[in-house]
């Protein structure tokens, strides 16, 4: 696999996600019901963003896969996992 940029984000959490996955879903709804804020981005629009998941899926595109502001990683992680990192990188 080619090298693949990490895509750029002003914000903690940004989602990368699939307007059909249902676990995309269940994650924004319980970030939203949380209160933890996160930008998400639709991998089937943008092609450059879904090449970037495959690259950190060992060439799946899993969603959702989250990039974090510290450059870390995770796929398919609860709402939980989520609003725990947003603590510590906003703390």
């Amino acid at each position: 696999m080619t090298d693949v940029k990490t895509p750029k984000t002003t914000e903690h959490v940004t989602i990368y996600a699939a307007s059909w996955c249902p676990f995309c879903q269940n994650l924004i709804a319980g970030l939203k019901s949380k209160g933890t804020p996160f930008e998400a981005w639709d991998v089937e629009k943008h092609d450059d963003l879904s090449e970037w998941v495959k690259s950190v899926n060992d060439g799946n595109r899993v969603v959702p896969t989250v990039l974090y502001s510290d450059g870390t990683h995770a796929t398919n992680p609860s709402a939980d996992e989520v609003e725990t990192k947003y603590a510590e990188l906003a703390g």
